[in-house]
């Protein structure tokens, strides 16, 4: 029978576990749409040793679980001389894993960009920087924000695994509530109910934000 009763104790516990899992997601959405936006423009527009350099490190991370990363991350790096806090590794991971997803995201936008709008804006002599920022970048995001939304979601879903290493994360306060009190049901129960409401709740953030940002293009189309 449920009794989330139980749970009850442990309540400050699911809102610390929710508040790492938020404060990972809010760093890693910013800093891998960022890296994906420097990776896209290196392999949309760089030399060819750049593009290659890039092209790997897509390949590499969209072909190999992110579980590997993490561990690769957190137990390989060391090795090297590179100590990572828990935290730290779960977040480079997040970070990395997001950054090759959104390059290829983003890369499909600017690819997307007609070459007689880019001809345009030199011709009306704008700056290349200029012209990449509002002629390229701003375009290519409208095109492709929902998808890069979805992928922003993903990452945070799949922020689940750093528990693994000891992350103490909302997945992580689960694990340790059921194995103190075994009821695992209304544990994961929770934690599933809270990771849906997050990830509705990016998606209306999300909404929200690309409203404020593509509002005027929109008006003016």
């Amino acid at each position: 029978m449920l009794n989330f009763n139980e749970l009850w104790p442990y309540q400050e516990l699911i809102l610390q576990g929710l508040w790492v899992t938020v404060e990972l997601t809010c760093y890693a959405t910013l800093g891998g749409v960022a890296i994906g936006t420097a990776c896209a423009a290196a392999r949309q527009y760089g030399g060819r040793p750049l593009r290659a350099l890039v092209g790997a490190y897509v390949e590499l991370i969209r072909n190999t679980p992110f579980i590997v990363q993490l561990f690769f991350v957190f137990f390989g790096l060391p090795g090297l001389g590179v100590k990572l806090s828990a935290w730290e590794a779960g977040l480079l991971a997040m970070l990395l894993n997001l950054g090759a997803y959104s390059t290829e995201i983003i890369r499909a936008g600017l690819a997307a960009t007609p070459r007689g709008q880019i001809e345009a804006a030199r011709v009306l002599g704008i700056s290349p920087r200029q012209s990449f920022f509002r002629v390229v970048l701003i375009p290519a995001f409208e095109k492709i924000y929902p998808a890069l939304t979805s992928q922003c979601i993903i990452v945070m879903l799949g922020s689940a695994v750093v528990s693994q290493i000891s992350v103490a994360d909302l997945t992580y306060a689960a694990n340790l509530i059921q194995s103190r009190n075994f009821r695992s049901f209304e544990a994961y129960l929770v934690a599933a109910a809270l990771y849906l409401g997050l990830a509705i709740l990016m998606r209306q953030l999300f909404a929200l934000l690309g409203n404020r940002l593509f509002r005027h293009r929109r008006a003016t189309a």
